[in-house]
């Protein structure tokens, strides 16, 4: 049996990307704050199952509760394969260094860099124990190469997550453990995150005028788009290097 584990499913990628993973008959288990009766309702007409644990990743008392009701669910029923797409993000806080609230910052780190790692470190230790293969995707994003005004805190965010995908790989790789574990850059997508981009002050964000050009002048790929591309490349396993980071401009032909 088989189940995919999807944080920030309620809506944009994770949402379109726990869609694919149900049109191919795998069990999902969502995890964000709110449910998606979209999704529960798909996952009925393919005939299969869509349960949603409750959880704020922003909350580290609500995170580890959150971690162990997933794991007892994707492990209960012999599940020989689980898939983890550690897709919840956020972008805030978008200010220059000098600027920045300490609790935003703490905010920001818990939910895109230490949920991802929690989520790898308790699914690989159940993977290994109970003879399960994980293929874990870390959604990541092209501002972890580069310097970008006003995204200190997310560009480290997303580095530290492309550091911990590589390591982690090896260390598997190391202990003879044959699980899948990469990064995922979907590029640039249309979804609630790019509004709060296009809405920030110039001051704090020196590229704003670019971001609302790309919505302008249809530059934004779907969600729906990024899923069919993700879920093509997991399709193709003999193809795919561990702790490698993907990027979805190099896997589609504009």
């Amino acid at each position: 049996m088989k189940y995919a584990i999807i944080t920030g499913d309620s809506r944009g990628i994770g949402e379109a990307i726990a869609g694919q993973f149900i049109k191919k008959g795998i069990h999902v288990i969502g995890v964000s704050r709110n449910s998606n009766s979209e999704l529960e309702q798909s996952a009925k007409s393919q005939g299969v199952s869509y349960t949603h644990v409750r959880c704020d990743l922003s909350n580290e008392s609500e995170l580890m509760d959150g971690i162990e009701q997933v794991m007892n669910l994707a492990t209960k029923n012999e599940a020989d394969k689980i898939y983890l797409v550690n897709n919840a993000g956020v972008i805030e806080p978008i200010n220059p260094v000098g600027s920045l609230e300490a609790s935003a910052v703490t905010r920001h780190l818990q939910i895109n860099v230490n949920a991802p790692i929690l989520l790898v470190d308790r699914l690989l230790k159940e993977a290994n124990q109970n003879d399960i293969t994980a293929v874990i995707v870390n959604i990541t994003s092209g501002a972890a190469e580069k310097t970008v005004h006003g995204w200190s805190v997310y560009s480290s965010g997303k580095a530290a997550i492309n550091r911990f995908t590589e390591t982690a790989s090896y260390e598997q790789e190391k202990a003879g453990n044959k699980h899948t574990i990469i990064a995922f850059s979907p590029g640039v997508v249309d979804t609630d995150m790019q509004g709060e981009i296009r809405s920030s002050r110039e001051e704090d964000f020196a590229d704003v005028e670019n971001f609302k050009k790309l919505k302008e002048e249809g530059g934004l790929r779907s969600p729906e788009t990024v899923a069919q591309v993700l879920l093509k490349l997991l399709d193709s396993p003999e193809t795919i290097q561990s702790g490698q980071v993907y990027k979805l401009y190099d896997l589609v032909e504009d």
